[in-house]
């Protein structure tokens, strides 16, 4: 059995390689059976908004609003708190099944057993 995968992205669009693979990491994983919890941070945060993910667009890569609807299938997105703060985002602003918490929660999942964090 796989163990659980905490993958965090820290960029958007303006690094969008490395945006583009922390989504395909998790989304990887997740179709493979780990448990993925999957946090949004800095500009990542704006992909928790409806439409935004849909807006990404990267050549030779899988539209990011489908490796977020293959995470959401069996793991979790969540948005850094204090980022979410800093661009106005709330609750309400968030696609059906993402949510927003602190780094409390983070460093809870990253520090439980025989978990992989991945930063991208």
């Amino acid at each position: 059995m796989a163990r659980p995968l905490v993958v965090k992205v820290t960029c958007g669009a303006e690094d969008a390689e490395r945006c583009n693979q922390a989504f395909t990491v998790a989304a990887a994983a997740a179709a493979a059976g780990a448990e993925v919890s999957l946090w949004l941070t800095g500009e990542a945060a704006w992909f928790a908004v409806p439409g935004r993910a849909e807006e990404f667009a990267l050549d030779l890569a899988t539209p990011l609003d489908r490796l977020v609807g293959a995470v959401l299938t069996s793991g979790t997105i969540t948005v850094c708190s204090q980022c979410a703060a800093r661009r106005g985002i709330v609750e309400g602003d968030l696609r059906d099944g993402v949510t927003i918490a602190g780094a409390a929660v983070f460093a809870e999942q990253v520090l439980a057993e025989d978990v992989q964090a991945l930063v991208y």
